[in-house]
């Protein structure tokens, strides 16, 4: 087996390649990888050479692990290999986020790569049922958590995001495509008892774009007002566990995956 990982932003690319003990590592041209040196480079346009040059390496399994904004097509940049795609471009694009990835997952898959979660690469990752640190949740914020999980089920179909921040009084704040620290910079929930709450949208691909917690994540709480942080078990990766406990700790907020839900 020979994995290729196809690496976004964010501290996940290199975790799942420590995990997976090294892969032809492919960067989308533009963003900047932490922790890594692209082996291959790629853009939209040029992914059917993509395909191509995984194929003569011996790839044989692909994984997609960290963040990359939703492209748009140039034509003047297409290569010869990528043209007969664009057909498959253009109707995943019009299909929102989850529909443009499964598009694309779908692509690899048909020419014969066969597609892994970074959390099977990397199982360690994935939030473990119960509270992290020292603070544990109230029964208020436990009833606020089943508020905003049941807030991001009901908005799934509209392919917003998978984190929001709720209060006592209701949702304050969705993320949306510019991502959870950009909401948290918006928001100003001091005193409104107010948790950051992530989770996968319903029937989410587990495949690709698994829901993600890391340390800046409680930097970000922490300065937006929080109480805490809370994630559902089994569906969510936290990078650097025991970094994220302890943020949790230094600013007293809760860290707590919610199971049986």
């Amino acid at each position: 087996m020979t994995l290729a990982l196809i690496a976004g932003r964010g501290d996940l690319p290199a975790a799942v390649h420590r995990a997976a003990g090294g892969a032809v590592v492919c960067g989308y041209e533009g963003v900047t990888l932490s922790g890594l040196t692209a082996d291959l480079t790629f853009r939209l346009e040029t992914l059917g050479t993509l395909l191509v040059q995984l194929g003569e390496r011996g790839v044989t399994e692909v994984c997609f692990a960290g963040g990359i904004d939703r492209p748009t097509l140039d034509p003047t940049k297409l290569d010869a290999e990528t043209a007969p795609l664009v057909p498959l471009f253009m109707e995943g694009l019009k299909k929102g986020d989850d529909g443009a990835l499964g598009v694309v997952v779908d692509l690899f898959e048909r020419t014969g790569f066969t597609v892994r979660g970074a959390h099977e690469i990397a199982p360690d990752l994935l939030a473990e049922g119960g509270v992290y640190g020292q603070v544990w949740p109230d029964a208020q914020m436990r009833g606020t958590a089943t508020l905003a999980a049941a807030h991001l089920l009901k908005l799934s179909p509209q392919d917003i995001g998978q984190a929001c921040v709720v209060g006592r009084h209701g949702v304050i704040a969705m993320e949306d495509a510019d991502g959870t620290d950009a909401m948290l910079a918006r928001v100003a929930a001091q005193g409104q008892d107010a948790i950051l709450f992530k989770g996968p949208k319903a029937q989410q691909s587990r495949l690709v774009d698994l829901p993600t917690v890391g340390p800046a994540t409680f930097e970000a709480a922490a300065r937006a007002g929080l109480r805490g942080v809370v994630v559902d078990a089994g569906d969510v990766i936290v990078l650097d566990a025991p970094a994220c406990t302890a943020a949790a700790d230094a600013h007293g907020l809760v860290f707590w995956a919610r199971t049986g839900e």
